[in-house]
């Protein structure tokens, strides 16, 4: 599985352009959503008077966007093989955490505007009205429960506390958005003047809301369930790499039948002493699948990929997938340039096995000793007549330079290649600005950062 066979022929240059992505069909259909929310809205509202009228109309305004936003960010969790694959696994975590943005919003100004406005009506105080609310009002304890964890998604979200917290602890709390999602329902339909006694309103937020519910069990728990009862997977053997990157090689049965392709991962979980059954960890392949067999390269990052080494022989695993568009798919060129950070090289050190057509692998690096899996690299190079350079820091830690000057000058005719990214988030966001000024049309560069 680590080796290179240096007899096979390299892969042909594309035959045809690649897929078009849904993504803007997806957004336009989401937009379109939100638009019907407000035509809801909009034909249920009569003439509004008054302050308390104006601020209990646009809190009902916000609570239906926010039940709205709810569903459209359950469903993008829910890992829909269109989004995952066709549109890519990192901009549907960035649509959800969009989503999650305006979600957290129009909660506040629901719960902020129609608070005030009904004290305003009552004219009682604020936080008199709020325990009344609270404790008298049909489904609002419920609703406040849910609202509350709501928050606390949130909160453990934010990028700046993202940083001081393990992903383990990000992925338990993330999962507490179903229930108060199934928590703040109810309210919805009972108190929610657009939706109550209206059956073509309540039947389409059913249906919502249960179209949503759909996909998370199909695609996040009974496909799963089907594909590791029907390939078995366990732990084959467990090979160091470089300073603290370790191959994973994993046995199964009918490999060929996920339909996995280079450039792409799975989410996985490692059932045994080592802690890692936990959670589910996205890990990309490092080879393509060959015969019954997959690898995925991992670099120590936190307590789950910190386990890697003792995993052993045998061990039961649990995979989720396949995910990620970043495939052969998206070629549109007989040239490809595939530019490495740090472990980012997994995906691309199989794409540079398999992709077709003259490809260069730009490998950036610390040092010579942070560099991971060189040895299958140079060996792909010379079968398929390929290129690998490194760009490490310098003797002083001076960093490489990857400007866009630099790009022209070191790849001619980049503005004709396709470009594939593969690392950090910070790293790819500076990479993607080179790469535009260097003249490379948006729709050639392919990047998938995986930071969640």
């Amino acid at each position: 599985m680590t080796t290179v066979d240096e007899r096979r022929t390299a892969p042909a240059a594309p035959a045809a352009a690649t897929r078009r992505s849904p993504a803007g069909a997806v957004l336009a259909l989401l937009w379109a959503g939100a638009a019907a929310v407000l035509a809801l809205w909009w034909s249920d509202t009569g003439s509004v008077v008054g302050a308390a009228g104006w601020l209990t109309g646009a809190g009902r305004m916000a609570g239906l966007l926010c039940g709205y936003s709810c569903a459209v960010l359950v469903g993008l969790m829910a890992r829909v093989p269109l989004l995952e694959v066709r549109v890519g696994s990192d901009r549907v975590a960035r649509w959800h955490a969009m989503a999650g943005r305006y979600t957290v919003c129009l909660l506040v100004a629901h719960v902020a505007l129609i608070l005030t406005g009904y004290a305003a009506q009552d004219h009682a105080s604020l936080v008199h009205e709020t325990l009344d609310v609270v404790f008298n009002y049909p489904d609002m304890l419920k609703a406040t429960a849910g609202t509350v964890i709501l928050f606390a998604v949130g909160i453990t979200s934010a990028r700046a506390v993202r940083r001081r917290t393990s992903y383990e602890f990000w992925y338990y709390v993330h999962l507490l958005t179903y229930a108060a999602v199934f928590l703040a329902f109810g309210h919805q339909l009972s108190l929610g003047n657009d939706l109550n006694g209206k059956p073509v309103a309540t039947a389409f937020w059913y249906a919502l809301y249960l179209g949503v519910a759909a996909l998370v069990l199909w695609f996040r728990v009974l496909a799963p369930v089907r594909l590791n009862l029907r390939h078995r997977l366990r732990v084959d053997s467990v090979q160091q790499e470089a300073p603290g990157v370790f191959s994973v090689v994993v046995r199964g049965r009918r490999i060929g039948e996920l339909g996995a392709q280079a450039g792409q991962f799975f989410r996985w979980r490692f059932f045994g002493g080592a802690g890692m059954g936990w959670t589910s960890t996205p890990y990309s392949l490092s080879a393509p699948p060959r015969g019954d067999l997959l690898r995925i390269t991992v670099k120590a990052l936190g307590d789950h990929s910190a386990a890697v080494p003792l995993l052993r022989p045998g061990t039961r695993v649990w995979a989720e997938g396949p995910y990620g568009g970043l495939t052969a798919d998206r070629a549109t060129s007989h040239r490809s340039l595939l530019i490495a950070a740090g472990v980012g090289v997994t995906p691309l050190r199989a794409l540079f096995e398999t992709l077709p057509g003259e490809v260069t692998l730009l490998y950036r690096a610390r040092t010579a000793e942070d560099l991971a899996l060189g040895a299958e690299l140079e060996a792909i190079a010379r079968w398929r007549g390929g290129r690998v350079l490194y760009a490490l820091n310098g003797p002083r830690g001076e960093r490489p330079d990857v400007s866009a000057q630099a790009l022209r000058a070191s790849f001619p005719g980049l503005a004709g290649h396709d470009v594939y990214i593969c690392g950090p988030h910070g790293f790819a966001q500076e990479l993607y600005g080179a790469l535009r000024a260097a003249g490379v049309p948006d729709r050639r560069i392919h990047h998938e950062s995986f930071e969640l």
